[in-house]
């Protein structure tokens, strides 16, 4: 009788253990998909701005059209990633090069760099460019715990069981960042 009580006993703590690390899984993978989407609002936001900006300077500098060209396609193919996490960062960190190259076009303008329109656009842009970092931020932690929770004994049997899987981060290229320089002092 003793050893019925034992055994009940046990399986009542197994069963109490695998439904934490399950509504555990369940909330990091929450976590996963609240920073997905904190990073998507961004990125659309910045794919917003980015037609803004190139009709504006397209007003001054009529002769980069390849680099407009340039600008709108990868855009467009950043868009079109979808919400693959490794698909989309090489896209997006596509588009940041051009991006800046359009940015430094505006140097070699005065009168566009004394432009309101101009500089309000250049001001969101690298307002964007933060709240994209900060939201990589957050994705990439909830990610690595996720993927420590799914690797890990015993939540990995758990994962396995009930097909929680690994994420990937979201990865841009810090080097080919479209980061704004904002010169609000008028000097030209």
């Amino acid at each position: 009788m003793l050893l019925v009580y034992i055994v009940a006993g046990i399986i009542g703590v197994l069963l109490v253990a695998a439904i934490v690390l399950f509504n555990g899984l369940v909330g990091k993978r929450n976590m996963v998909n609240n920073g997905w989407a904190d990073i998507d609002v961004q990125l659309k936001r910045r794919s917003d701005l980015i037609p803004q900006l190139v009709t504006t300077v397209q007003g001054y500098a009529s002769h980069e059209r390849t680099l407009f060209e340039d600008v709108i396609e990868k855009r467009n193919a950043a868009l079109q990633a979808g919400d693959d996490p490794t698909n989309r960062g090489a896209k997006e960190t596509a588009l940041s090069a051009p991006v800046g190259r359009l940015l430094a076009v505006a140097e070699d303008y005065p009168d566009l760099k004394a432009s309101d329109n101009f500089v309000e656009l250049q001001s969101q842009l690298s307002e964007t460019e933060n709240k994209i970092e900060m939201a990589r931020r957050f994705y990439n932690g909830a990610v690595r715990e996720l993927n420590v929770a799914v690797q890990s004994f015993p939540g990995n049997l758990v994962a396995s069981m009930f097909g929680f899987a690994q994420r990937a981060f979201f990865e841009i290229s810090m080097a080919d960042r479209a980061v704004p320089q904002v010169d609000l002092g008028g000097s030209a």
